[in-house]
C-alpha cells in the first residue's frame, strides 16, 4: 500500500455502527490507529481528534479511530473519557490494522498509524509513529486542507499561505 493507490477497503463494527470505506466514497476520511484504549498516551489522541471534530467538519472530512480492541470495550472507554465526537471501530480480528500495515504481530496490537483517504477512495497521506509518540492533531489538518487545494504546497504552508501553483 502506497500514497496515490487506492486505499484497503474494509467493513469493521463501530461504536455508531458498522463502518464500510467503500460506502464513504465522496468524502475525505481520516483514519488513525492506536494501540489500545484505557492506556496512557492513546486518551490523548483521542481527545484531541474529539475536540478538533468540527474543524475536520468543515473540510467534509470525517474522522475514526481504529484499535483491536472490542466494541464493548470501546463503549466503556468513551463512556470514561466522557464521550467523543466520532465513532471508534473495533479491528478485533486485526485484519485491517494487517491490512494497514501497521499491527505489530508479536504484541496484537496497532503502531500509531494515521491516514488521509480521498473522495475517490486514493490514500493521499500515510504517517506511522512510535506507540510512545502522540500525534498532531493541528498537522494533519493542514495537510488535510493542502490536499485540499490540488496545489503544490512549501514547507510549512498554511492556509492563507501561497501555493506554487498546479502540479
Amino acid at each position: 500500500m502506497k500514497v496515490g493507490e487506492e486505499a484497503p477497503e474494509f467493513e469493521l463494527e463501530g461504536t455508531e455502527g458498522m463502518f464500510s470505506l467503500v460506502k464513504k466514497r465522496g468524502k475525505w476520511i481520516v483514519l488513525f490507529f492506536y494501540p489500545l484504549d484505557f492506556t496512557y498516551v492513546c486518551p490523548t489522541e483521542v481527545m484531541a481528534f474529539s475536540k478538533s471534530v468540527k474543524e475536520f467538519e468543515k473540510e467534509s472530512a470525517e474522522v475514526y479511530g481504529i484499535s483491536v480492541d472490542s466494541l464493548a470495550a470501546h463503549k466503556a472507554w468513551i463512556e470514561k473519557l466522557g464521550g467523543l465526537n466520532y465513532p471508534l471501530l473495533s479491528d478485533i480480528n486485526k485484519e485491517v490494522s494487517r491490512k494497514y500495515g501497521v499491527l505489530i504481530e508479536k504484541e496484537g496490537v496497532a503502531l500509531r498509524g494515521l491516514f488521509i483517504i480521498d473522495p475517490n477512495g486514493i490514500l493521499q497521506y500515510m504517517v506511522v509513529h512510535n506507540n510512545n509518540v502522540g500525534r498532531s492533531v493541528q498537522e494533519t489538518l493542514r495537510v488535510l486542507k493542502a490536499l485540499k487545494t490540488g496545489e503544490l504546497c512549501p514547507v510549512e504552508w498554511k492556509p492563507g499561505d501561497k501555493t506554487l501553483g498546479k502540479a
